[in-house]
């Protein structure tokens, strides 16, 4: 529900209803819609690797086909809701992370453990990327071109932004391997 209509639209009668219990069921287990809130945090923190990273390995061996296969899994998503859902943790971020300290800590903590997949996966390409090249600034920048092509796309109503955006990332990915091939001296 957070995610459809966003964390503010979403009222907790709505949720009792949807969820099928009563508000003391609910106050049971979240003393607050904002518990609530951390609680689904907290389930996207303890799934990113089966609902997210693990299909894009499943899809590519390779490690940085991976990466391609992250967006390619992002691009899906955002074709079938008509370019209109964008990333649950995105959304929540622009929505409510100036206002809710707890909040910011889990959003924060769910970009950061998506950032050290893709780390992983970048330190596994092993020489395929240049001597020197900070993994985290360069996973951290795969976030960044993801969440922007992922706005710019609800923002067109088509996935052309984000087409243009994973190409550019392609293309900075075919010039660091570019790179690393010339820095072993020989040409690729």
């Amino acid at each position: 529900m957070f995610y459809e209509q966003g964390y503010h639209a979403t009222g907790v009668a709505t949720i009792l209803r949807e969820a099928g219990v009563n508000s003391g069921t609910m106050y049971h287990f979240f003393p607050s819609k904002e518990a609530l809130l951390v609680g689904v945090l907290a389930w996207y923190r303890d799934n990113l690797w089966p609902e997210v990273l693990t299909p894009a390995e499943q899809q590519a061996a390779d490690p940085i086909g991976r990466v391609f296969a992250l967006m390619a899994l992002y691009r899906l998503g955002m074709e079938m809701s008509g370019c209109t859902m964008g990333c649950p943790i995105g959304n929540l971020a622009l929505e409510l992370s100036d206002n809710h300290p707890a909040v910011r800590e889990l959003i924060d903590l769910n970009f950061r453990n998506w950032i050290a997949g893709v780390r992983g996966w970048l330190e596994s390409a092993g020489d395929r990327l240049p001597p020197g090249t900070d993994l985290d600034a360069l996973a951290g920048f795969v976030l960044t071109v993801m969440e922007g092509g992922v706005m710019r796309t609800r923002a067109a109503g088509g996935l052309a932004p984000y087409d243009e955006s994973v190409a550019q990332l392609r293309a900075y990915f075919d010039l660091l391997e570019q790179a690393a091939w010339a820095a072993k001296g020989s040409p690729r």
